[in-house]
């Protein structure tokens, strides 16, 4: 997508030095969230994680926050609340909740450490109208529901 045609996300530092969101790659989905602070997450243990940043997403969008896939697999580290949602009214620092499933080592968290992505996504408006009944959904799943298509 050319740059004319790019959503465009205002953002602050409010922390001088305080990363922008930023993609590792053309094309990718995530735009990485750093950490402005030294943090030891100690195993089991919870950390509301500063990012130093804010932005304001355009009204229509919505942004989520989500676990970086590296962090998950080797150190055990992720989002206590995932996805975290970010309406666009919203225009405080973002700040990441992340745990640490190790049962025994402390995760160091480093200033400037990508700790989360940030994904953009289009939000519909809805109107919501109560009935009676609902009509049958056309692929028979009915009220089947956590692991009711199988293993």
């Amino acid at each position: 997508m050319s740059p004319d045609h790019q959503l465009q996300v205002p953002f602050r530092r409010l922390v001088p030095g305080a990363g922008m969101p930023e993609r590792a790659h053309t094309g990718d989905a995530g735009y990485d969230l750093r950490s402005v602070e030294r943090v030891d997450l100690a195993a089991g243990a919870r950390a509301l994680v500063r990012t130093g940043i804010s932005v304001a997403i355009p009204e229509g969008y919505a942004g989520l926050v989500l676990p970086r896939s590296g962090l998950a697999v080797r150190h055990g580290i992720s989002l206590v609340n995932t996805p975290g949602l970010i309406d666009s009214g919203y225009r405080g620092e973002i700040q990441v909740p992340l745990i640490n499933h190790d049962r025994e080592g402390t995760f160091l968290i480093e200033e400037g450490t990508r700790i989360a992505q940030l994904v953009l996504v289009r939000v519909a408006a809805a109107a919501f109208a109560e009935v009676e009944f609902l009509e049958s959904a056309t692929d028979g799943r009915g009220e089947g529901g956590f692991g009711s298509s199988g293993p």
